[in-house]
């Protein structure tokens, strides 16, 4: 199996070895834990609004998309979901604080940098060979990592699902986060 397969396929699955590091040096400290509340919610706000344009095929393991989706936060930048992880991993380590606070959140960056990098070559690929000129368009209007601050205009105008869908499609990411969070306060008690 190629390795950008691999991280694509089991990418929810592959920072957990990460979460339970983070977890297992946890010292939670003010004011880390208001910085990295703020985090969690900036990182999960925008996977919200993205899922809510890209929907459940935000779930899948095999990659490819049935149609480009360059609205909402795609119109602004084309990987709004990694940036939302990384929001919220890096609140995540906020929140669990640790004397070493700074060397985590380093390898945690660093981590997902290479998560990410491979993934993204991966998926540019495919959705090149599916979109062809469409997404080669889209490449050059809308930045990979860092959003451009006016939308991009196209002819993708659907619009967002509806909040209570959206918050179906998103349960596992907020379930994550708060076994996290919980999991950290229980380590906290036996420290």
């Amino acid at each position: 199996m190629d390795i950008r397969n691999f991280f694509f396929k089991y990418r929810s699955y592959t920072p957990i070895p990460l979460a339970l590091m983070i977890i297992y040096f946890s010292m939670p400290m003010l004011p880390y834990l208001w910085y990295g509340l703020a985090c969690l919610t900036i990182g999960e706000s925008i996977r919200f609004w993205a899922v809510s344009y890209a929907g459940g095929i935000t779930r899948t393991t095999n990659v490819g998309a049935p149609a480009l989706c360059s609205s909402g936060p795609f119109a602004h930048v084309r990987n709004p979901l990694y940036i939302g992880n990384l929001f919220i991993f890096s609140g995540i380590v906020l929140v669990a604080g640790a004397p070493n606070i700074w060397a985590m959140l380093v390898l945690t960056w660093i981590f997902f940098i290479i998560q990410y990098a491979l993934i993204v070559d991966l998926e540019e690929k495919t959705l090149s060979g599916l979109f062809s000129d469409h997404y080669e368009i889209y490449k050059q209007n809308v930045p990979r990592l860092i959003p451009r601050l006016s939308s991009w205009k196209n002819e993708d105008n659907r619009k967002p699902m509806a909040f209570i869908k959206t918050l179906k499609t998103e349960k596992r990411t907020l379930q994550n986060m708060v076994l996290i969070i919980i999991l950290i306060l229980i380590r906290q008690q036996f420290v």
